[in-house]
C-alpha cells in the first residue's frame, strides 16, 4: 500500500513539472542571478519595433544589457553606488525615464487623420518638392525568413554580398548578378524602395514580399525626373507632427497635474 501511496504521489509531482511553463523561455540572459526576460526587455521599444529586429540586431541589444549589468554590478561590488553624489544621479535619472514615458504614452494616445497628414504637406511643401530618389538594388532571394536573418548575419559579420549572393540565392542571378535596376517609390518594387530608403550605402537588410525573402542592399541612387510624392512622405511627416506636438503634450501635463498637487515650493 505504501509502495503505490509513493508511486502515485511521485507521478502527481512528475504532471505538475511537466505541466510547469519553463520559466527559462521567457528569460533571454542572466548575469550573477540578475535575469531579463523577453516580456520586460520588449517593453522598452516601440510597438513593433523588437518584431521588426533581425537575430543579429536583437542579440546585439541583449549583448548591451549583459554589458551594461556587469558594470553596474561591479560599481555595487566597489561600493561606487554608495556614494551620495551618484545617488543623485541615480534619482534624477530615474525620474527623467519616468516623465518620458508618461509624455510617450499621452502621445501614443493621439491620433493624426489623413487630413491632417495632407494639410502639413501642403503646408509645408517646399520643404518636400525636391526631386525623388531612386535605388539601384541588388537582392538575394532566400527560401524563409530564417535563411534570410542568417545570411544577413554573415554579410553583417563580414562575408562578401557576392559571395553570399552566388552562395544562397534560390533564383537565377548569372545574368544579372541579383541587381534589379533602379526603383522608385511609383514601381511595383515600392517596397524594396522603402526598405532601401533605411538602408546606409552598401550596408544589407531584409525584404519580404509576396511571401518571399530578400537580402537586399543598394549600391548606387539617382534623381528621378518626378517629385517627392505625399505617400512618399508620409511616415517623415507623421513623426514632425508629433514632434511639434511633445512640447504641447509636455506642458497640458503639467497644467493637469499642477492643477491636481498643491504642495508645492520654491525655497
Amino acid at each position: 500500500m505504501k509502495k503505490v501511496t509513493f508511486i502515485l504521489i511521485l507521478m502527481a509531482i512528475l504532471l505538475i513539472s511537466c505541466n510547469k511553463p519553463d520559466r527559462k523561455q521567457d528569460i533571454l540572459a542572466e548575469v550573477n542571478g540578475e535575469t531579463l526576460s523577453l516580456s520586460a526587455f520588449t517593453a522598452t521599444f516601440a510597438e513593433g519595433e523588437w518584431e521588426s529586429m533581425n537575430a543579429a540586431q536583437k542579440r546585439r541589444f541583449v549583448e548591451d544589457w549583459v554589458n551594461l549589468t556587469l558594470l553596474a554590478q561591479e560599481a555595487d561590488a566597489t561600493h561606487l553606488s554608495d556614494d551620495p553624489a551618484l545617488k543623485e544621479r541615480i534619482d534624477f535619472a530615474s525620474k527623467k525615464v519616468k516623465a518620458n514615458a508618461l509624455i510617450a504614452d499621452r502621445l501614443s494616445k493621439i491620433r493624426i487623420s489623413e487630413d491632417q497628414l495632407f494639410s502639413y504637406f501642403r503646408v509645408h511643401q517646399a520643404e518636400f518638392q525636391k526631386p525623388s530618389l531612386m535605388y539601384n538594388i541588388q537582392r538575394i532571394n532566400l527560401p524563409d525568413k530564417m535563411t534570410a536573418e542568417n545570411v544577413l548575419q554573415q554579410i553583417n559579420q563580414g562575408m562578401d554580398f557576392m559571395q553570399a549572393l552566388r552562395s544562397y540565392s534560390v533564383e537565377s542571378t548569372e545574368e544579372n548578378a541579383g541587381m534589379m535596376g533602379f526603383v522608385e517609390f511609383s514601381s511595383p518594387d515600392s517596397l524594396f524602395w522603402l526598405a532601401a530608403r533605411d538602408l546606409l550605402p552598401e550596408k544589407a537588410g531584409i525584404v519580404t514580399k509576396d511571401e518571399k525573402w530578400y537580402v537586399i542592399r543598394y549600391t548606387d541612387t539617382k534623381e528621378s525626373d518626378k517629385e517627392a510624392s505625399f505617400e512618399e512622405h508620409r511616415a517623415e511627416i507623421r513623426r514632425k507632427i508629433l514632434l511639434e506636438k511633445q512640447d504641447e503634450v509636455y506642458q497640458s501635463l503639467l497644467r493637469e497635474i499642477k492643477a491636481q498637487n498643491k504642495e508645492i515650493y520654491y525655497y
